[in-house]
């Protein structure tokens, strides 16, 4: 089941994704400093922003994997191929 946070990312425009995305890198670095300067209250929020950012990563990615021509996506999966 998909969570509501999930549909609303899905919603948005590719630009506000990538603000976003950009904004939540740069709360996760303040924060990683505000821990090991003087510790944080709750250690979870360090892994919420973390997943957050993870999932508007993906969603970026996505989107850019379902504009791809036919050409790129078998030009991708045959550089995967090579991978394994």
């Amino acid at each position: 089941m998909a969570s509501k946070r999930y549909l609303e990312l899905q919603s948005l425009s590719a630009e506000t994704l990538k603000e976003e995305l950009t904004q939540a890198k740069s709360n996760l670095v303040q924060l990683k400093f505000d821990h090991n300067s003087k510790g944080l209250q709750d250690p979870n929020e360090l892994r919420d922003l973390k997943k957050e950012v993870a999932r508007l990563a993906t969603e970026i990615r996505s989107r850019e994997i379902k504009d791809m021509s036919a050409e790129q996506l078998a030009k991708r999966s045959k550089i995967r191929l090579r991978r394994k």
